[in-house]
């Protein structure tokens, strides 16, 4: 019996160790060399050897092995099923200042007098199939220039029509006995087995006189030898290494570890490899003539990613765009049907209905929809062309813009300018909605509840907290007020602790808090609802809530049609409380509409479609679905105040769109980290996921 117990203790202690271990995966002996090296120093790492990436990321999908540091092509394949692996750290090339991207360029020997357009026919070094600086970035941009001609992969894979340009290559990871390995110096393995692989290869490739030019990265051509080498620019000209600024192929991110999707790893993973302490991970000196060992030996320092980035936020639309066609069998939907986003239950119960009345007898629907428990969460899909458009707030815009969505159709609340072309945009007034008998102004509110529309919103959040953050300079908002409601806060913020959740709530139910209508404190109505019920002392709505949810309103809901809007009032800075009709002279800004977003590429079959929709569901049309009401809830896809919606100017950013004034709120405001949308943070984390 005690010999069982011991057995059985060891095996506890056995599976507490083996969970603080990271196994780092490798694929070649002089990786394994450092890997062993580093594990000398810090025993938290154990080395996995595996014959190329391909096996190491289906080693970490099953377990046996832990992380490896991939470069963009790479973090492309792994995030795709059924690996769906993804980037939590990474590299940072900056010297002065942070640098997570690179230069793809193409690389020639001076003396040579052939420009890019003249590539075919010559002889080409590839870091990799698949890979970013040497294979992804490069044919992509050869293909997108019709330099390289390519009927698509239903009819032939893109290498052949590859093989065609190039008369010979070495493109590690090819079909060996395919031109592709022609010039390969070993066996044209995705691996340090062959010399020519991965930058200091390719590099090598042209070196040796085997290749005409090399596709690689900035930094490939060692500091000596500069002067024999020039970049080929995509506009027909040469230039200097050093000008890879203004010459190069694409700028892509930065090479990335990447794990299985579990936080607990991912802590153990960056915690172990800030706490290596006399071990340079970016110098592969001790294993010459081996380079980039684990990491990049350019790399100066490692950077935690947000924990929301996946494969597709932290490569980009335009680089995963790039992978995809030359990876992926094409599947484009025939569909020519809007794919438009909701958000919880009541918005798609709507939308379904929208699609339902779009379909015309003998045909499709206008309208499809896609659901998402957030707003974050359909931008996502709008990002990943799984949905095309939804109708957001200013907050809203200001994040799309971040993450490169564009808005389209601006809501219209003033009938009469809906028909008065080039009629100026509509706008609101945020403000601050108190009771009567409460006798709170906007100064005494520190140390009061609030109620909010959403975190990230404008009249709820941005807006005030924008003010609130100019008087304290203190980012806490939780030492001004002492608990409120604000919709998509963390669980167990004290901004989450007034919230009601549903309406109806069943077993496990976990709505509270959540931005959506599924919390009964969400959006405008729900904002004012939080301080009609007394969950809290102040609500911030726009100038339209109060009169449209109480007794005065003709759609109020059910809890509103008692409220009396004389017994609330405006409250502003350096101002006495006025009744709710006086928001022109008391409010907290003038901001802009609600906008309906989309991809660029989307822009005009989203203004067609709507403009043709609300011409049959609008509210002077006979059909019994309605576009802008929402009998079921409140202001569900579009604001039920809405008239029409207007078309934005093609072009508009989302700069332009929201204004200067609103704009330099949204700056003042992001100085708190906390209030950035973690979406945001993941689009914005480094330079190349914005466009060239």
């Amino acid at each position: 019996m005690q010999t069982l117990l011991l057995v059985s203790l060891l095996g506890c202690f056995a599976a507490v160790f083996a969970e603080t271990k990271v196994k780092w995966c490798v694929k070649s002996d002089k990786e394994f060399e450092k890997c062993q090296a580093l594990s000398a120093i810090n025993p938290v790492f154990t080395c996995v050897k595996k014959a190329n990436t391909l096996d190491c990321i289906i080693a970490i999908k099953d377990a046996t092995a832990d992380a490896i540091t991939l470069d963009g092509g790479d973090i492309y394949t792994a995030g795709l099923k059924p690996y769906e692996l993804h980037p939590i750290i990474a590299e940072d090339y900056g010297e002065s200042s942070s640098e997570t991207c690179y230069y793809a360029v193409a690389v020639v020997k001076k003396g040579t007098d052939f420009k890019f357009n003249q590539l075919n026919g010559k002889k080409s070094c590839h870091t990799g199939l698949g890979k970013s600086a040497g294979w992804n970035i490069p044919i992509g941009t050869l293909l997108s220039m019709n330099y390289i001609t390519w009927d698509g992969i239903e009819n032939e894979p893109v290498e052949k029509a590859v093989s065609r340009f190039f008369v010979e290559s070495c493109a590690p990871g090819a079909t060996r006995d395919s031109s592709l390995c022609k010039l390969c110096k070993g066996d044209c393995s995705r691996s340090h087995n062959e010399p020519y692989y991965d930058y200091a290869g390719a590099f090598q490739c042209l070196k040796d006189g085997k290749g005409d030019v090399a596709f690689v990265k900035h930094l490939t051509v060692p500091a000596d030898e500069k002067a024999n080498y020039e970049l080929l620019c995509k506009d027909n000209t040469r230039a200097p290494i050093d000008s890879y600024k203004t010459c190069h192929l694409a700028r892509v991110p930065a090479h990335a570890v990447v794990t299985r999707k579990d936080k607990v790893l991912s802590d153990l993973i960056w915690t172990s490899l800030n706490s290596t302490v006399g071990f340079n991970l970016f110098s592969s000196e001790a294993y010459a003539p081996s380079k980039n060992l684990m990491f990049k030996d350019s790399a100066t320092r490692l950077l935690r990613l947000p924990e929301i980035t996946d494969f597709f936020l932290y490569l980009g639309a335009e680089y995963t765009s790039i992978a995809h066609s030359l990876k992926k069998v094409a599947t484009e939907s025939t569909s020519t049907a809007l794919k438009w986003c909701a958000v919880g239950h009541a918005e798609t119960t709507k939308c379904d209905t929208w699609s339902a009345f779009s379909t015309v007898e003998g045909s499709e629907a206008a309208i499809e929809c896609e659901s998402a428990p957030t707003v974050e969460d359909c931008m996502k899909k709008i990002m990943r062309q799984e949905a095309d458009a939804m109708a957001v707030d200013g907050g809203q815009v200001y994040t799309a813009g971040k993450c490169r969505l564009v808005p389209a159709m601006v809501e219209q609340y003033d009938n009469a300018l809906c028909s008065t072309p080039g009629a100026a945009a509509s706008s609101y007034y945020a403000v601050a909605v108190v009771k009567e008998s409460s006798g709170l102004t906007w100064e005494t509110l520190k140390g009061k509840r609030s109620c909010h529309t959403g975190v990230g919103r404008t009249a709820g959040w941005n807006i005030p907290m924008g003010h609130i953050h100019n008087q304290t300079n203190d980012c806490d908002f939780s030492k001004f007020f002492v608990s409120g409601c604000a919709p998509g806060s963390d669980q167990n913020s004290s901004f989450c602790k007034q919230c009601g959740g549903s309406e109806t709530p069943t077993v496990g139910d976990n709505s509270k808090c959540r931005a959506s209508a599924e919390e009964k404190y969400y959006g405008y109505a729900g904002a004012f609802r939080c301080l009609v019920e007394g969950a809290g002392d102040v609500a911030f709505v726009k100038h339209t809530t109060v009169p449209e949810n109480s007794r005065t309103g003709q759609t109020a809901p059910e809890w509103a049609k008692p409220v009396n809007p004389d017994e609330y009032r405006l409250i502003c800075p350096g101002k006495d409380r006025v009744p709710i009709s006086e928001y022109a002279s008391c409010h907290l800004a003038q901001v802009p509409a609600h906008a309906v977003v989309t991809r660029p590429d989307k822009y005009n079959d989203v203004v067609s479609v709507l403009l043709d929709q609300q011409s049959k569901f609008g509210p002077d049309s006979s059909a019994q679905f309605k576009m802008f009401e929402s009998p079921n809830g409140k202001n569900l896809l579009f604001k039920d105040s809405t008239r029409c919606l207007q078309q934005v100017p093609a072009g508009t950013s989302y700069e332009s769109f929201l204004g200067k004034y609103y704009m330099n709120a949204m700056k003042s405001l992001r100085q708190c980290s906390k209030s950035t949308p973690d979406l945001e943070t993941a689009c914005t984390f480094h330079s190349c996921q914005q466009k060239n």
